[in-house]
């Protein structure tokens, strides 16, 4: 039984494979046409899945679509009329692409693909719940599913048990978390669907100042976590903005614009939804747990990938362990719609241990293999030096503690946002200076931006508080105290980014202003070269901790082939790139030929 999901023409496109219950394949569109976040039908990204099975269109049993088309029009027209005359601008702009594609999924679908066979529309938020609870590695367990907007939904709870998911409550549009998260990412001159992390990551840098006006203006927070939020604030149901004039005016000014120097404000304005976000996710979990009883959670939609909410929600205990979706976001939707059809559609029995999850380490893209790079490298005269497995573990961790930058290209592309040793970044995390190096002269991205530490499974709770595996990078925790040094009475009067030049560890490339690190475990069972790697490091160095960051500039995705990586290789000032078993020298290359200037590009100090 083949099963295809698809998500398409919102944000973040993408095809899966389901083979007689398993995973086989799932990527995203953007990988394939280099467009970041694409929205389009993701033909590539089908053609990837079904090709990497040899299969073609006609051995597909079933195609499930992530979404109600017909649901989310209801939505759109609903609320055009009750805002009208408002709105009329952006009506007019959305209601061609409804009436000549997205309204006729169906047909698009066949078109596309030259498919006859069946087509399952699950609803949205369902597709999100079967992306969280059928790959965890629970039996039964509660699920939680939040985001912008699906059909109607912006929240959902409910419990997987065996085959089955039942939604038991949620919360309806307009009232959103991740639209009132959005709206701050746009007031505060980032890119929505997008610049959410961004938001998240320089919250440490402010103060909670506009906490209060939060609760007290915008959004009221029930003690179940639900909550209503003052419509008179928000120009997203109507209009092609997400804030108002009232909403900048009670917060003192319009929105920043986009790549223009960051002020305290903005920094607060971060921390104060990020707290907010918290604070409803804290509540939303333990009326969860009151009502439900189940002692284990699912997590899956765009603020699940929130790692900060999930780091506190892990460690304030009201469950015994959670699993989040790696790809939480709607690429995922496309793995939950698949999923969704083969256990509670066709009534497949599905059995867990409560250990071991069904998401094989998320990788899941294309790989290739040692002879592919090697005709590459040759057909272009390119340099580089072969290296046998067991020569190519210490060699990268010599480089790492010689604090060179190093393209790490191994293995199946990782489903999701998350770089995860298969498409990363690397460098020493002990390097005071890597932070600033990676962010400016290799990501070409702003400063302020954390990095995240790989750490082999058996030590991490040696570095850092926490008690058990986070192998998609989906959650904070403290820096053990042992490892942190005390600021100075200097330093701690300092404000917004002057903090970032204060170490504050012995691996202070990973060690944010607040302490804390977006941690991956590596323990090896889907990734052995990268885990022999850290480990031969720790052995050599005394470290099992290594920066990694996803493979690619900002602006640009996460690179998927050999040539994608040999171009942002050469883009930017790493010091060596390793594809498999062939290790490249920056120093041997020669210059790529009327490239562009990356610095100037992004204008960047």
């Amino acid at each position: 039984m083949v099963i295809l999901g698809i998500s398409a023409f919102y944000h973040d496109s993408a095809a899966c494979l389901v083979q007689d219950g398993r995973i086989k394949s799932a990527a995203q569109e953007e990988r394939f046409t280099r467009k970041k976040h694409d929205s389009s039908f993701p033909v590539n990204a089908i053609n990837f899945c079904l090709s990497d099975s040899k299969l073609t269109v006609d051995d597909l049993d079933y195609v499930a679509y992530y979404d109600k088309p017909f649901l989310t029009f209801e939505r759109i027209l609903e609320t055009y009329l009750n805002f009208a005359p408002i709105g009329i601008k952006s009506f007019i702009k959305a209601l061609p692409l409804w009436i000549k594609k997205k309204l006729w999924m169906k047909e698009v679908i066949k078109k596309e693909l030259k498919y006859e066979g069946k087509i399952i529309f699950p609803e949205h938020h369902e597709s999100h719940a079967a992306s969280a609870f059928y790959p965890s590695p629970f039996q039964e367990a509660a699920f939680l599913t939040m985001d912008g907007v699906g059909e109607w939904t912006t929240a959902s709870y409910g419990i997987g048990k065996g085959s089955r998911i039942d939604i038991l409550s949620e919360i309806r549009f307009p009232h959103s978390l991740g639209l009132l998260y959005s709206a701050f990412t746009y007031y505060t001159g980032f890119k929505v669907n997008s610049g959410e992390y961004k938001v998240m990551g320089l919250a440490p840098y402010g103060e909670p100042r506009y906490k209060d006006a939060i609760l007290r203006e915008l959004i009221d927070i029930k003690e179940d976590g639900s909550f209503r939020m003052n419509m008179e604030y928000f120009n997203y149901c109507a209009g092609l903005t997400m804030t108002n004039d009232k909403f900048h005016k009670l917060f003192g000014g319009p929105p920043r614009k986009p790549e223009s120097k960051l002020t305290q404000r903005d920094m607060d304005l971060a921390r104060s939804v990020q707290e907010v976000t918290e604070e409803i996710v804290l509540r939303i979990g333990k009326h969860i747990r009151k009502e439900t009883g189940q002692k284990y959670l699912c997590l899956a939609g765009g603020v699940a990938l929130n790692c900060v909410a999930n780091g506190k929600l892990l460690r304030e205990r009201i469950f015994e362990d959670m699993w989040i979706q790696p790809a939480a976001g709607d690429s995922g939707a496309a793995l939950g719609a698949a999923l969704l059809a083969w256990y509670q559609y066709l009534e497949n029995e599905r059995k867990a241990d409560n250990t071991n999850d069904f998401q094989q380490g998320s990788y899941l893209g294309p790989k290739f293999e040692n002879g592919y790079i090697a005709e590459y490298l040759k057909r272009n005269r390119i340099p580089y030096q072969e290296l046998n497995h067991e020569e190519l573990p210490e060699r990268i961790a010599d480089l790492i503690a010689d604090e060179k930058v190093i393209g790490w290209f191994q293995g199946r592309m990782e489903f999701g946002p998350r770089a995860l040793g298969g498409r990363s970044i690397i460098g020493d995390a002990r390097s005071a200076k890597m932070q600033e190096t990676m962010n400016l002269k290799i990501k070409f991205r702003e400063s302020f931006r954390p990095f995240a530490p790989s750490v082999i499974r058996e030590r991490v709770s040696d570095f850092f508080e926490i008690d058990r595996s986070s192998p998609y990078m989906l959650l904070v925790a403290p820096v053990k105290k042992e490892f942190c040094r005390d600021m100075t009475e200097e330093e701690q009067r300092l404000f917004g980014l002057d903090k970032l030049h204060v170490v504050r560890s012995n691996m202070p490339a990973i060690t944010h202003v607040d302490y804390s690190a977006r941690i991956q475990t590596v323990d090896g069972t889907y990734n052995n070269l990268y885990y022999n790697m850290i480990k031969k490091f720790d052995e050599k160095y005394g470290c099992p901790v290594i920066i990694n960051t996803s493979f690619n500039v900002r602006g640009e995705p996460i690179v998927c082939t050999p040539e994608d990586a040999y171009l942002c290789f050469m883009r930017t000032n790493m010091d060596y790139l390793i594809m498999e078993n062939y290790l490249l020298d920056k120093q041997e290359q020669k210059a790529l030929e009327k490239d562009i200037d990356w610095q100037k590009e992004f204008e960047l100090d």
